[in-house]
């Protein structure tokens, strides 16, 4: 019977043996769903992190791993949909969720056969740098923000209890190596919940420095990160925990991740306005 797939890219485990489940072919590349895995695959939801890349090796015959994505398999028929083709949500009954490996060479398998996943780890690591130095750059906007450009009380506070200006007006985030970005709208919606949006835009540059100037205080310490894992499958939450000193951060999120802040400590931002309507925000991490 085939079975939700095991994710281990939140175990800093890069190779492993697993067993095949399915194949499926096609003109252009063969999909691949094993029992588990190391790699992260690109979420059809929310694709902000990259899928992985890495390479599949079978009776000594090293593959490339093309791309990696969400597949759901209906039980009933054994139909694996990839993408944006899935047609459930998670944990809908009879159906069970995987990671799909795309390899751009056909390759023949059989099912219960032996294979080695390696994840290429120097990429993911940079795609980790990326994301955690994302997480904390958009805290310390929220921090920013929440001292002098907020004229009501905000509901929702993120996990410093500042004014979550980031899960409000976020509307893309995109993780690169070493580099992360996001947009923010600053639309009426916005400005109805008590953000003084005309003069975040009149201040960006002050805003923007002072973003830096609490990263580089935040950063100059190191301070261990970790993620909590709620179950081993692919659908099962993930949480990232920051141990800021004395205070725990924690953040729903399913990508991959730094396990120190001594790997981001020389991060900066840079604030770009676009229109009148929309923030963008670059954080790097300068290696």
């Amino acid at each position: 019977m085939i079975t939700a797939t095991k994710t281990f890219f939140c175990h800093e485990m890069t190779k492993l043996e697993s067993v095949v489940q399915m194949q499926v072919d096609s003109q252009e590349y063969t999909d691949v769903v094993v029992e588990s895995t190391p790699f992260h695959p690109v979420s059809h939801i929310w694709p902000d992190h990259p899928a992985d890349r890495g390479w599949i090796t079978v009776d000594g015959k090293r593959i490339d791993v093309g791309d990696c994505l969400v597949g759901a398999i209906e039980l009933a028929t054994s139909m694996l949909y990839v993408g944006a083709a899935i047609p459930v949500k998670r944990d809908t009954e009879g159906w069970v969720f995987v990671v799909v490996h795309r390899l751009t060479s056909r390759l023949a398998l059989t099912q219960g056969q032996t294979v080695t996943l390696e994840v290429d780890a120097d990429y993911q690591a940079s795609l980790s740098r990326g994301h955690t130095a994302g997480h904390i750059a958009s805290l310390a906007l929220n921090s920013v923000l929440a001292d002098k450009y907020w004229r009501k009380v905000a509901d929702r506070v993120d996990g410093l209890g500042h004014y979550d200006f980031n899960s409000y007006a976020q509307e893309r985030s995109e993780v690169f190596p070493d580099r992360c970005v996001d947009l923010y709208r600053l639309g009426k919606t916005l400005k109805k919940r008590g953000l003084n949006t005309a003069d975040v835009l009149s201040d960006i540059v002050e805003i923007e420095v002072a973003v830096n100037t609490l990263l580089k205080q935040w950063l100059s310490q190191s301070s261990s990160i970790q993620m909590q894992l709620e179950g081993p499958y692919l659908t099962s939450s993930r949480y990232w925990q920051w141990y800021k000193r004395d205070e725990l951060v924690i953040m729903p999120c399913g990508g991959t991740h730094v396990t120190s802040t001594s790997s981001i400590s020389e991060t900066q931002i840079k604030l770009e306005t676009i229109e009148s309507t929309y923030i963008r925000m670059h954080t790097h991490v300068i290696n």
